[in-house]
């Protein structure tokens, strides 16, 4: 379980295509003391598992496992050395929730539209897949490449999100342009709300 506030960015630093899955090596600056062999870390909203760690510096470096299903279905299978990932610990008994609960279970993809800037802060126009776009709500809550963001409007095209300075300086949001995909989790509780109404309605 995670919160959608990114705690560090990654670079990623080796892709390793292999008989039906990929291995990522990901460099970052979280302590490989602090991180255990299976443990959970969202990779743009992705949850994976941490196969191998190595001390990098003053921070880790750490290898996980994407299967042939989250490469197909989220970004990560477009991930290449060089890049920079969104990265977030999954959240530990007593830690402050921030955000809102995300799973770090890839809804689907949505197209980045336009990015533009709105005063200090930037608005980001996304269409989501439309598996989704009935659990996306003014106001309510989305995760964004793992960002846990409040949806500002909602219209035909997709919806809209403000990203304030803090978040666009400190996530790889700053270098979206319309065109680009991003991974998207929907809200928890609309989601398990969408699921009771069908079930009464008999859906």
């Amino acid at each position: 379980m995670f919160t959608g506030i990114i705690t560090a960015l990654g670079e990623v630093t080796a892709v390793e295509a292999q008989p039906g899955l990929t291995r990522l090596t990901v460099a970052s600056p979280y302590a490989a003391e602090g991180v255990d062999i299976g443990a959970s870390i969202a990779h743009d909203g992705c949850c994976l598992t941490v196969v191998e760690k190595a001390q990098c510096g003053a921070g880790m470096s750490h290898v996980v496992e994407a299967a042939a299903e989250t490469l197909a279905l989220t970004t990560i299978g477009a991930l290449k050395a060089g890049g920079q990932v969104n990265l977030e610990r999954s959240l530990r008994l007593g830690d402050e929730l921030g955000g809102h609960m995300v799973q770090g279970h890839v809804d689907g993809l949505g197209d980045v539209l336009s990015v533009r800037q709105e005063g200090e802060g930037w608005r980001i126009k996304i269409r989501p897949p439309k598996s989704i776009a009935s659990l996306i709500a003014p106001k309510g809550s989305i995760a964004v490449s793992g960002v846990s963001l409040t949806v500002n409007e909602v219209d035909e095209e997709g919806f809209g999100v403000l990203i304030i300075p803090h978040t666009w300086s400190v996530t790889t949001l700053s270098q979206l342009k319309a065109g680009d995909k991003v991974n998207l989790e929907a809200d928890m509780m609309a989601r398990y709300a969408a699921r009771l109404l069908a079930a009464r309605s008999g859906n």
